[in-house]
């Protein structure tokens, strides 16, 4: 029934660009025609050989009218598609968690805290089968000291940042300018998963490549999804906000605090979930990644973003081995 309403309302979208395509054409013709007849006049007065005539008829040649700027074919893709493409995105989520233990409740194993070095406070979240999918691919990720501007400070082993009035001392060329911090990790191939504690609302999570510029080039009090080179989840108090290449998708509230963001670079996805009191997809961004891409966050003075850790993660050997040479 989906399927059929789909087809129906794509069909009616193409017969009214259909449509629209065609009264242009015959609007161009129109003054194609106009054109060509104005410039046949132009040609008969320039043989005009009797100066008289040629001086009367002139004034009174009038060419034909502007066209004026030209509108684009109406035509919103997720009009007619914004449903489906928000059916398969739950659908691939439940497809994910039907295929690790499908039917197996949570036990008291399952309720184990992810674990942080000391003096972090271990996040306590049931773990459904979905996340436990997901942390086959989990990354234990740091903060890069950096890449943080003047007012976040890391902690923890760099695991966890917390913005504050009062700046730090002058920082370098490749410290962000606006709120924000990037990973000491970046992503060229596979498939990643994190995890992000956050104090409260107002923070955003994303990933950018390598150019993501360092300064503020606009209005906004951060430039992750604001351009080509960045996908970001802006957590708000009433509301989530998507963003990319300066677009923008309004999503429904949140209530948890700890997030999973899922990457996966061979599928071309960066799928973000709410995992309190169990994994729920909040959005996938579909993109096909050229670059390699790096975890960036940008936080709200007074907030605080914890990386969390689980035991035995470790990074894929490419990685080991970049993180090798830049220690």
């Amino acid at each position: 029934m989906r399927r059929a309403m789909v087809l129906r309302d794509v069909e009616t979208a193409k017969t009214q660009a259909l449509a629209q395509a065609q009264g242009k054409e015959q609007w161009l013709q129109g003054h194609l025609e106009a054109l060509a007849h104005y410039e046949h006049r132009i040609q008969e007065l320039l043989e005009q050989a009797d100066d008289l005539t040629f001086l009367q008829e002139s004034q009174v040649l009038k060419p034909p009218e502007s066209l004026g700027p030209l509108t684009p074919l109406q035509w919103d893709e997720d009009q007619p598609l914004g449903d489906l493409k928000e059916l398969l995105s739950r659908l691939c989520g439940l497809l994910l968690e039907e295929e690790s233990h499908p039917g197996a409740p949570a036990t008291g194993a399952d309720l184990g805290p992810v674990e942080a070095p000391d003096p972090l406070v271990p996040v306590p979240s049931e773990v459904c089968p979905l996340r436990r999918k997901l942390w086959q691919n989990y990354r234990n990720l740091t903060f890069d000291p950096v890449s943080a501007n003047r007012h976040l400070y890391l902690s923890c082993q760099d695991q966890q940042v917390k913005h504050r009035r009062q700046p730090r001392d002058p920082v370098g060329p490749d410290s962000f300018e606006l709120w924000q911090v990037q990973c000491a990790q970046r992503f060229q191939a596979g498939r990643h998963y994190w995890e992000v504690h956050t104090s409260n609302h107002s923070v955003t999570l994303g990933i950018a490549y390598p150019q993501l510029s360092r300064r503020k080039l606009g209005p906004h009090t951060d430039n992750i999804g604001r351009g080509p080179y960045s996908w970001g989840l802006c957590v708000q108090e009433d509301s989530i906000l998507a963003w990319h290449n300066g677009e923008v998708q309004r999503l429904p509230r949140m209530t948890g605090r700890l997030l999973g963001m899922d990457l996966d670079l061979a599928l071309g996805c960066l799928t973000f979930y709410s995992l309190e009191p169990q994994a729920q997809l909040l959005h996938t961004f579909h993109a096909l990644f050229t670059q390699p891409l790096i975890p960036v966050f940008w936080l709200l003075e007074g907030r605080t973003l914890t990386l969390c850790h689980r035991p035995g993660a470790t990074l894929p050997p490419e990685l080991q081995e970049e993180a090798s040479a830049l220690s």
